[in-house]
């Protein structure tokens, strides 16, 4: 038993000591939370926004676009066990340029955050369709800006 004693210090020392030094390491995709909340930050410049019905049909459009968008880079941060309640704040400047510009601001930034190299190949199918929803998202917000000049 007095032999035992020691190697449980040892081992309870070294569970301690790996527990900590994960604590605060990153996941593989911390990018992935800061776009979730930039393109739920767009989402809510544009639902609603009102105008006319050409600018509607068009935040409409793109609404559903980052809705596919949100629901791809969900199932990447499944994938890699990411928190899904993490919220990190906006990355765009928080100036008053109008609800569509910070908008395609806020896509831009999600864009960005979500091009990031991926060596998951299932999450590159998801990084690159959720890519296809945001540029389709950043189109329609497009067409809604030339609309409304």
């Amino acid at each position: 038993m007095k032999k035992l004693i020691p190697f449980l210090v040892l081992f309870v020392t070294n569970l301690s000591i790996t527990n900590f030094s994960f604590a605060d390491t990153p996941g593989a995709h911390p990018a992935y939370l800061h776009a979730l909340t930039d393109l739920r930050g767009a989402r809510a410049h544009l639902d609603n926004r009102g105008g006319s019905a050409k600018l509607q049909r068009e935040d409409g459009i793109a609404v559903k676009e980052i809705d596919a968008c949100i629901e791809e880079i969900k199932k990447a941060s499944i994938d890699d066990g990411k928190n899904l309640n993490d919220h990190p704040g906006e990355d765009a400047g928080a100036d008053r340029v109008g609800d569509v510009h910070r908008a395609r601001q806020l896509l831009d930034n999600a864009k960005k955050d979500i091009s990031g190299k991926e060596d998951d190949k299932f999450a590159r199918g998801l990084k690159k369709r959720a890519l296809h929803h945001l540029d389709e998202a950043l189109h329609h917000i497009d067409e809604a800006i030339r609309i409304g000049k």
